[in-house]
């Protein structure tokens, strides 16, 4: 009896493991995490992200960072939460893409696993900042992720999991190339 309940327990972590890991193309996941950060970007209000807790400089000016710790904090903060209104969508049988859905009523494939794909796609998020987040915290300080160029700092830069196009990859034409190359670019 205790065998049986310590293989169930064994068999329920391992299915819980398998789930929460189950990104298969985790370059076009990547990409799907970096458009939603490119969209709080591009919607960011401008004003001054000066840090006012700085001393005054010997002319009483005060003396701030650029680009304060509450920028970074509200642009990733929630990440991954909206990331919970993305689903995976079968282009053809050997394709498919990450979209953002609008309206969960209207979904025309399976709602519970669309729903499936959304908790698999936030939990890649947290996995992928928790990887992350320390540098791309600096390099949004710094000033270094601009609009257009989100998808390749996280996705290749940082973390990896998408490789840079191969100059090959353009001659011979392939669809697939060519997504990534849109990606690559933040136009997803």
């Amino acid at each position: 009896m205790a065998g049986t309940v310590a293989m169930m327990t064994i068999a329920v972590g391992f299915a819980i493991f398998a789930v929460a890991y189950c990104i298969d193309d985790k370059c076009a996941a990547c990409n799907a995490v970096a458009e939603e950060l490119e969209f709080g970007l591009s919607n960011e209000k401008p004003r001054n992200h000066l840090d006012m807790r700085h001393r005054l400089d010997s002319k009483g000016q005060r003396k701030g960072k650029i680009v304060s710790e509450l920028r970074v904090v509200e642009l990733l903060d929630g990440l991954c939460e909206k990331m919970q209104d993305y689903t995976l969508e079968k282009l053809d049988s050997t394709r498919q893409e990450w979209v953002k859905v609008d309206d969960w009523d209207n979904i025309t494939t399976n709602k519970q696993e669309a729903r499936a794909y959304s908790k698999d796609i936030s939990s890649y998020c947290g996995r992928l900042l928790e990887e992350t987040e320390d540098e791309l915290s600096e390099l949004i300080k710094k000033g270094s992720v601009k609009r257009g160029e989100v998808s390749k700092v996280l996705c290749q830069d940082l973390s990896k999991h998408c490789r840079m196009t191969r100059p090959s990859s353009h001659q011979v034409g392939d669809e697939d190339d060519e997504d990534n190359d849109d990606a690559s670019n933040g136009e997803l």
